[in-house]
C-alpha cells in the first residue's frame, strides 16, 4: 500500500481537500499584490523644482511662477532637476517673443545660470495623492533608490526561500505557514507606517521573505494532501489565482491612491489568513518522515471524519502508515547536494542551460512588469492588460507543450519574447498603442516561459535530486528578479540599453534551451545515471510514469515566490 492509497481510504478528494485547497489558495490572490506593489506605491509623478522662497508671497499664478522659475527641456516640458538661479521676470513680457530654446538656458544669446532644486520639488499629484517618491523626494540624484527598493524586496524573496525552505523541512509546513502569514501582515503594516525610506526597505525585505515562505509552504500543504491525479488541475487553478491577483491589485490601487493606505490594504488580509491557518492540518507525509507517526495517524483520522469516512480512518495504524511510506523513507536516507547537479557532463550541461532559462525569464518578466509608466498609458489599465494576458498565454503554452513538445515551446516562448522587446526599441515613443501591444505580447510569452520551465525542469531532473535542482533554478530566477530593476538605471546614460538587455537575454537563453533534451512522452528519470543514459542516447529501463509527468505542478505555485 502506498500513501496515496491511505489518502483514498480517508477520502482523497472529499470535503476536507476542497476546503483545504480553497483556504490555501485565497492568500495567493494577494501575493501578486506585494510582488507588483511598487508599480503603484513608487509611481513617479511629474515634478519640477519648487519656486524660490522669495516668490511665495507674490501674486503670480502657478503657471507664471513656473514660467519664470523652471526652464523647459527639449520637448517643451519643465525640467525636472534644474531651475533658474534667479527668477526670469522678462519672460512675463506679453509682447516678448521667445522659443522653448530661449526658456532653456540662454537669454539674448547669453548663458543663464541654473541650479539644482535647493528648495525641494513640486509634484503633479492628479493621479495619486501620494507615493514614496513624493514622500521622500526620490527623484533626480536619488532616483536610483526607487529601483534599489525593489531589488531589496526581491532580495528578501531570495533569502526567504533559503531560510523557510530549510526550516519547513525541519519544523513542518503548517508552523512555517503561520509564521509567514504573520510576518507578511506585520511587515506590510510597518512598511505602511514607515517614517523613512530605509525603514520602508527593511520592512519590504520582510515582506519578500514572507512571500517565499507562503509560496513554498502553501504548495507543500496542497500537494501533500491531494492525490497525484488531481495535482495538475489543482496546480493550474492555483496558478490562475495568482493571475487574477494581478487584476485585483489594479482595482485596489485604482480606488486607493495613497501609498500608505494601499500598502496597508494589501497587508491587512494576512492577519485574517493567519487566523484561519490554525485550522490547517500538518502534512502526514512530513510527520511520518520526522518519526511522528502518532500525530500523522491523528491527522488522517481527522480528515476521514471530516470526509464522512470515520470507520475507514479508524482502521489506520502505525504499521500500515510506515508501510505506505517505506519508499519515501528509504529515499530520504540518501545524501545529495547541489554539487551533484554539476558532477556529471549531462547534468552539468542541463543545469547550466536551465539556469540561463530561469534567470532570463524572471529577469525580462520583471523588467517589463515593474516599469509600467514607460509605455505612456494609464498604469491601471496596463496592469489589467498585463495581468489578463497571462490567462491565454498559459493556455496556449500548455497546448503547445502537449502536442509540439517541451523544448520547442520553451525556445519559442523565450525567443519571441526577446524579439518583441527588441522591436519595441524601434517604435517611436508617441506610438503608444503599438508599443503597448508589443509589450503585452512579450509579457505573455514570458509568462508562458515561466509555466513551461517549471514543468520542463521537473521532468529533466531525476527524482533523487529533483528538489535540489528545482531549488537551484528557482534561486536563479530570484537573482534575475533582483537584477532586473537595477538595469533600468542604465537608461539614464543610454536610453535604449535596458531594452537591448531585456530583449537580448531571453533570445540567448532560448538558444541555450536548444541543448536540452526533449521530455514529451518520456518517463521521469529516477537517478542521475538515468539522466546520463538519456544524454548519451541509451534507453532507460524505467517504467512509464506519464501519469505524474506534471510532478506536483510546482509551476503554478512556486512562481509567486520567484
Amino acid at each position: 500500500m502506498a500513501f496515496g492509497d491511505l489518502l483514498e481510504q480517508v477520502g482523497s478528494t472529499g470535503r476536507f481537500q476542497i476546503l483545504h485547497v480553497t483556504l490555501l489558495s485565497i492568500p495567493v490572490f494577494m501575493m501578486a499584490s506585494h510582488n507588483l506593489l511598487q508599480n503603484f506605491v513608487a509611481a513617479v509623478p511629474s515634478h519640477y523644482c519648487s519656486a524660490h522662497t522669495n516668490l511665495s508671497q507674490s501674486q503670480l499664478s502657478p503657471e507664471e511662477t513656473l514660467l519664470i522659475t523652471v526652464p523647459l527641456d527639449q520637448t517643451g516640458r519643465p525640467q525636472r532637476c534644474q531651475r533658474y538661479v534667479a527668477p526670469q521676470w522678462h519672460l512675463l513680457d506679453k509682447n516678448g517673443t521667445f522659443s522653448s530654446g530661449d526658456l532653456g538656458d540662454t537669454k539674448d544669446g547669453l548663458d543663464v545660470d541654473l541650479q539644482g532644486c535647493t528648495d525641494g520639488w513640486s509634484y503633479n499629484m492628479t493621479e495619486m495623492s501620494s507615493t514614496i517618491i513624493s514622500e521622500w523626494h526620490l527623484v533626480c540624484d536619488l532616483r536610483s533608490l526607487k529601483q534599489m527598493g525593489q531589488t531589496i524586496y526581491m532580495g528578501g524573496v531570495l533569502v526567504g526561500a533559503l531560510v523557510f525552505g530549510g526550516l519547513s523541512d525541519k519544523y513542518g509546513r503548517r508552523i512555517l505557514l503561520l509564521i509567514s502569514n504573520i510576518l507578511m501582515a506585520v511587515s506590510g503594516t510597518c512598511a505602511a507606517f514607515s517614517t523613512s525610506f530605509p525603514l520602508f526597505c527593511l520592512f519590504r525585505f520582510g515582506c519578500g521573505m514572507a512571500l517565499s515562505g507562503l509560496g513554498l509552504n502553501t504548495f507543500s500543504l496542497i500537494v501533500e494532501w491531494i492525490p497525484t491525479r488531481v495535482r495538475t488541475v489543482v496546480g493550474t487553478i492555483t496558478g490562475y489565482c495568482y493571475t487574477v491577483g494581478q487584476l485585483i491589485l489594479a482595482v485596489i490601487a485604482y480606488f486607493i491612491r495613497d501609498w500608505r493606505w494601499l500598502t496597508l490594504a494589501v497587508s491587512l488580509p494576512f492577519y485574517v489568513f493567519f487566523l484561519f491557518s490554525w485550522w490547517f492540518h500538518e502534512s502526514s507525509r512530513w510527520l511520518v518522515l520526522r518519526n511522528k507517526s502518532d500525530q500523522a495517524i491523528k491527522n488522517l483520522r481527522s480528515v476521514a471524519k471530516f470526509n464522512g469516512r470515520r470507520e475507514e480512518g479508524e482502521k489506520i495504524d502505525i504499521k500500515m502508515l510506515q508501510e505506505s511510506m517505506k519508499k519515501e523513507m528509504s529515499c530520504s536516507q540518501g545524501s545529495y547536494s547541489v554539487l551533484d547537479l554539476f558532477r556529471t557532463p549531462t547534468m552539468r550541461t542541463m543545469t547550466v542551460c536551465l539556469s540561463a532559462v530561469w534567470l532570463s525569464t524572471s529577469f525580462a518578466y520583471y523588467g517589463l512588469a515593474m516599469d509600467l509608466q514607460k509605455f505612456g498609458v494609464d498604469i491601471y489599465l496596463i496592469q489589467v492588460i498585463f495581468g489578463a494576458v497571462d490567462i491565454p498565454a498559459k493556455v496556449v503554452v500548455t497546448v503547445s507543450m502537449s502536442f509540439i513538445g517541451r523544448r520547442p515551446s520553451q525556445c519559442g516562448a523565450l525567443i519571441v519574447a526577446g524579439v518583441t522587446i527588441l522591436i519595441n526599441l524601434l517604435v517611436p515613443y508617441d506610438k503608444q498603442t503599438i508599443r503597448t501591444c508589443l509589450a503585452v505580447l512579450g509579457k505573455g510569452c514570458l509568462a508562458a516561459s515561466f509555466n513551461c520551465c517549471y514543468l520542463y525542469s521537473g521532468e529533466l531532473y531525476p527524482t533523487i535530486i529533483r528538489q535540489n535542482g528545482m531549488g537551484w533554478v528557482s534561486m536563479m530566477a530570484r537573482v534575475g528578479a533582483m537584477v532586473a530593476p537595477m538595469v533600468l538605471l542604465t537608461g539614464d546614460y543610454i536610453p535604449w540599453l535596458p531594452g537591448l538587455i531585456y530583449g537580448g537575454a531571453p533570445i540567448l537563453s532560448g538558444v541555450a534551451a536548444v541543448f536540452l533534451p526533449e521530455t514529451l512522452g518520456s518517463p521521469l528519470p529516477d537517478t542521475i545515471q538515468d539522466v546520463e543514459d538519456r544524454g548519451s542516447g541509451r534507453s532507460s529501463k524505467m517504467p512509464p510514469k506519464e501519469a505524474i509527468i506534471l510532478q506536483d505542478t510546482q509551476a503554478n505555485l512556486l512562481k509567486q515566490a520567484a
